[in-house]
């Protein structure tokens, strides 16, 4: 623990008066409900998914599932993987409780010393990274799409753009230093919002960038540098508004970052298995037919959807608020808090998969099947998303599990269940991939994570940190119960995906559109006629 400093007298200098006066406005506090803090980070973030979805659209009208497509997916996936590890991953989830004891015990100054040298130091450790790997791209492709040996032309094209789209990772790390802060002073809007710039930049460099490239797909790759630098200065203004912006000093040796160093380093892995396995579907899919990367990519989309508007949004404002309540040592509430997370995810997991099940093809054709999209494209692509699909409650319950370890700073049980379910997603992929083919990928991702959220669950049940609160059996068969009508009439009203192919742009999103508000409205008028209200979730942090 670092000295503490205080004034020689007790009578308060016009410099601690300021400072005392800024604490008013930059200290982290808990009057607002987990349920409302959920629904602006939903917000935002569905705001950023459905850009993110038209810049897909884009990005399949443009390139199709060719070797470009397949390219660009693979120079974007491996920044895009590293940041998920130091980003959104192993940091933030090693910072936010450092930073969240450090705003609950320390002292004003010693928080501002804290992010000052978290950000120095995490500057010098990526921007190290960041130039060996554009020195060793050509090395890189190899490493994480060795099948794209066969075609030297498509592992060029990889290696050029790589070059490009990894110094994301330094500018994009950085953006999730700050939004970090931004969560933990329950800012939460700004860094949720931030995303939607990447989908803003890419479409502009599709559009606009396109034309003036040889390879349109490079394009893109000049979308990504360009929406890293415009993600970062985006949020640094409200970190100033807060008074916590950092002046950056590479300091190793400061106690907090010693301890953030610790608690991420077995956090790499743990946190981040279900992105290592998707990588692992990267590299083995690119021993397959040409499109098949592609496929895998358009159908993670469409998971990703549910999963980042609800799944992660929940984990967001779960984990700074298990952080103070572990900090300020509120057991009851601690575990209260978890059991909410699960209900929640059990209310948007469940549908959510059933839909993408159902509506596979529909959603494909709706969303890519546009200029160079095929369809064989939007079949192939439908296998992995109704396999992908199976797993998304898994993926949804590890992110609001994982943080139940995070939040009481252990980073080892988590690493230990991560190296199960890795291996397991290896075995499984060797026997899947044969029948299944690229499907058969998807499929050992979603099974293997069932077996990461199930021992996350059994583990946090034996610490007696998971206790389940009264009401589960009633509120599962309400949920299964609404779960049966939607997915009835959802497959009763939709028509046969050949009949989507014939319709117009304009007709397929309408009648997608009244198949999702239907569905939905029969969902939740279930849920209400069978007793569940709003009220119920509400739960302050």
């Amino acid at each position: 623990m670092s000295e503490q400093h205080e004034p020689a007298d007790n009578t308060p200098d016009k410099e601690s008066i300021a400072d005392t006066a800024a604490v008013d406005t930059a200290t982290p506090v808990s009057r607002r409900g987990l349920l409302r803090s959920g629904m602006v980070v939903s917000t935002m973030t569905l705001l950023s998914r459905v850009l993110g979805l038209a810049r897909d659209v884009v990005i399949a009208a443009l390139l199709g599932a060719g070797s470009g497509a397949d390219a660009f997916f693979v120079a974007f996936k491996i920044p895009n993987f590293m940041r998920r590890l130091f980003a959104e991953g192993a940091f933030n989830q090693a910072f936010v409780p450092v930073l969240s004891e450090y705003a609950t015990r320390r002292t004003r100054a010693e928080v501002r010393e804290l992010l000052d040298a978290v950000s120095g130091s995490l500057s010098v450790v990526l921007a190290l990274i960041t130039a060996l790997a554009i020195a060793a791209a050509p090395w890189l492709a190899w490493l994480f799409a060795p099948g794209f040996q066969s075609d030297p032309g498509k592992l060029a094209l990889t290696a050029e753009m790589l070059r490009l789209t990894f110094p994301y990772l330094l500018l994009i790390s950085l953006t999730a230093f700050a939004g970090s802060v931004l969560n933990t002073w329950e800012r939460f809007a700004i860094p949720a919002f931030t995303p939607v710039l990447l989908n803003v930049c890419l479409i502009g460099a599709a559009v606009w960038l396109t034309p003036w490239m040889e390879d349109p797909a490079m394009a893109l790759a000049w979308g990504v540098l360009i929406a890293g630098a415009a993600q970062l200065l985006f949020q640094l203004p409200f970190l100033a508004r807060l008074g916590l912006m950092p002046r950056p000093r590479a300091r190793f040796r400061h106690p907090g970052v010693r301890r953030i160093l610790r608690l991420m380093t077995p956090a790499l892995f743990g946190v981040s298995v279900s992105q290592i396995n998707l990588l692992l579907d990267t590299v083995l899919a690119s021993f397959l037919v040409s499109g098949s990367v592609s496929w895998l990519y358009y159908s993670d989309r469409l998971v990703e959807l549910p999963l980042g508007v609800f799944g992660i949004a929940i984990a967001t404002v779960i984990l700074p608020a298990l952080s103070k309540r572990h900090a300020g040592e509120s057991r009851e509430h601690f575990a209260r808090m978890l059991d909410w997370a699960l209900r929640m995810v059990l209310l948007i997991g469940l549908p959510a998969a059933l839909a993408l099940i159902l509506l596979a093809e529909p959603l494909l054709v709706s969303l890519f099947h546009y200029g160079a999209m095929t369809d064989h494209d939007v079949v192939m692509a439908a296998r992995s998303l109704r396999a992908y699909a199976l797993g998304l409650l898994a993926f949804m319950l590890i992110k609001v599990l994982a943080p139940g370890y995070f939040a009481r700073q252990d980073t080892k049980t988590p690493v230990k269940i991560g190296i199960v379910a890795m291996f397991a997603n290896m075995v499984m992929n060797l026997a899947l991939i044969v029948p299944l083919a690229h499907a058969g990928l998807a499929l050992a991702t979603a099974l293997s994570a069932f077996l990461n959220a199930g021992l996350l669950g059994v583990g946090l049940r034996r610490q007696g940190v998971l206790r389940f609160q009264p009401g589960w059996g009633r509120y599962a068969i309400q949920v299964v119960g609404g779960c049966l009508l939607m997915g009835a009439a959802l497959w009763w009203f939709s028509p046969d995906w050949h009949t989507w192919v014939t319709w117009s742009a304009l007709h397929r999103a309408g009648v997608l559109t009244a198949l999702v508000i239907g569905g939905s409205v029969i969902y939740f008028g279930w849920l209400a006629l069978s007793g569940i209200r709003l009220r119920d979730f509400r739960l302050h942090g």
